[in-house]
């Protein structure tokens, strides 16, 4: 089968040469990259930790903030939401101001917010303290992804992205993890007490070692654009978010459904004016990129991977615990090695990507993420924790095989002028799936454990696990039916 090559192929479009030829991944012009995309990984990496830290301790926080699952549950959707209303705007952000000038920034933001959550008071404090925290991640993650496409070489570039995708993939796994070790053992307070010494510390290596010769210049801001994009990511995620905590009335389903209307209509508004703005060169987030055919295709699997992962952050703890009777601290530790699977898999699937192509990776990669949450929706309570350990493993196989090559394809794929669209929409997305993953997800396990009609806690988790992963395995056929028409760049176009 011959390979086309999908990129827009107007003059205005046609990719730059890359900045460099050959050789490792180590220099741009005079300046190490290497260094720069160390330091932008580890802050995305610490960010990204950062929201799913909370989703084995929020029994805890309910008991000290005095609220209840329902209202506790938005320090999650709440960083959600900040996070797709903020990401929009990188696109213009990446045009305009420097690398070095977007991480202190967005480091700083991350600190205050981090410092905030640790002293917090209250429910209110640390609402906001999160919101603060998703500030500067929305910005970090589009940074990342825009600097390695910028000054990494095609042919190593499978590479770096693989360490890039530990930072998208791994880190909402192994979270759980990691506040549930610190919290057991110092209380929840210090699981954001450590991450503000890190944080520190990242804000320091920053300032020695971001230095890149960036180009840019004045971009315009489209108000009414900013305007929509609130509304319209906003109230989908929000929307989402309360369908997850429906109590089964009409009364409690009037809120969110009334904000998925609004996200919606905002958000059909918002695209009609981008795509007038094309006509000019300045929309706020240029669409063009859905308009190729590989990010497309992989922008869909990355979406699925995305809402049945942070799906399964939440409910396979909530299963281990009610379900099965374990500790926060055994939880966490079970969670663990898919997560460090996950981890040490992803730099090699890179590897084997700049080798291989996608197909050999992303098909089996769908086959185990596909395979993986059905097995899952086995569980019961005679299900020894090993086995459910396994489960996870197969599930953390298959997202290591698909994320790396498809953040990669999806965005070389691309123009290097719509690289940083590319990535403020592959972002966006990506909190949208996680929302609706949770969503769904949660409100499908509310269900079955209403549904299994016992008084028996452990029983009714039980019931109402094999319903979220059932509906998690629907939705991961979809990654299925879609590898198969994965397609590799051709060999012109990846140098």
């Amino acid at each position: 089968m011959s390979h086309t090559d999908d990129r827009p192929q107007s003059p205005a479009l046609r990719p730059d040469p890359e900045p460099v030829a050959a050789g490792p991944p180590t220099r741009t012009g005079t300046v190490r990259i290497t260094p720069v995309i160390s330091v932008l990984a580890v802050s995305a990496l610490l960010m990204i930790l950062n929201e799913t830290v909370l989703s084995v301790v929020l029994p805890q926080l309910m008991n000290d903030f005095g609220v209840g699952a329902t209202t506790v549950q938005w320090l999650t959707t709440g960083f959600m939401l900040t996070m797709a209303v903020v990401i929009p705007t990188t696109g213009f952000l990446l045009r305009r101001f420097t690398t070095r000038a977007l991480f202190t920034t967005a480091i700083a933001l991350f600190t205050v917010g981090t410092l905030l959550a640790a002293l917090a008071p209250g429910f209110t404090a640390m609402l906001l303290a999160r919101v603060v925290q998703a500030c500067g991640t929305a910005i970090i993650l589009p940074l990342l992804m825009a600097t390695t496409l910028n000054h990494v070489p095609v042919a190593h570039r499978g590479t770096v992205m693989g360490l890039n995708s530990v930072v998208i993939s791994v880190a909402p796994a192994v979270g759980p993890t990691v506040s549930g070790l610190i919290a057991d053992t110092l209380g929840w307070r210090w699981v954001f007490g450590l991450m503000l010494a890190i944080a520190v510390l990242v804000l320091a290596l920053g300032a020695v070692f971001v230095r890149l010769p960036d180009e840019t210049g004045p971009a315009p801001l489209d108000v009414p654009s900013v305007v929509l994009s609130v509304p319209g990511f906003g109230g989908l995620v929000y929307g989402l978010g309360g369908l997850g905590a429906l109590d089964g009335s009409a009364s409690g389903a009037l809120v969110p459904v009334a904000a998925l209307a609004v996200g919606a209509v905002a958000l059909a508004l918002f695209v009609l004016r981008q795509r007038r703005l094309q006509r000019s060169g300045s929309p706020l987030l240029d669409l063009r990129p859905l308009g190729v055919g590989r990010f497309r295709i992989s922008l869909v699997i990355v979406v699925v991977c995305m809402a049945t992962m942070l799906g399964t952050v939440l409910v396979l703890p909530l299963h281990l615990q009610v379900g099965l009777g374990q500790s926060i601290l055994v939880t966490g530790l079970l969670l663990l090695p898919g997560g460090l699977v996950q981890g040490v898999l992803s730099p090699l699937v890179g590897r084997l990507y700049d080798t291989v192509g996608p197909a050999p990776l992303v098909i089996p990669g769908a086959l185990l993420l596909c395979g993986g949450q059905w097995w899952l929706s086995t569980a019961d309570t005679d299900t020894g924790t090993g086995t459910v350990v396994a489960m996870h493993v197969v599930f953390c196989v298959g997202m290591a095989m698909l994320m790396t090559p498809l953040m990669t394809l999806s965005l070389s794929a691309l123009p290097r002028e719509l690289y940083g669209h590319g990535s403020a929409i592959m972002n966006t997305l990506q909190q949208l799936a996680g929302a609706a993953g949770v969503a769904v997800m949660v409100a499908a396990m509310s269900v079955g454990a209403a549904a299994a009609k016992t008084g028996d806690a452990a029983l009714a988790q039980a019931a109402g696990t094999h319903q979220a992963f059932v509906l998690g395995g629907c939705a991961a056929l979809v990654a299925v039916v879609c590898a198969p028409f994965v397609r590799r760049l051709p060999r012109a176009a990846e140098g």
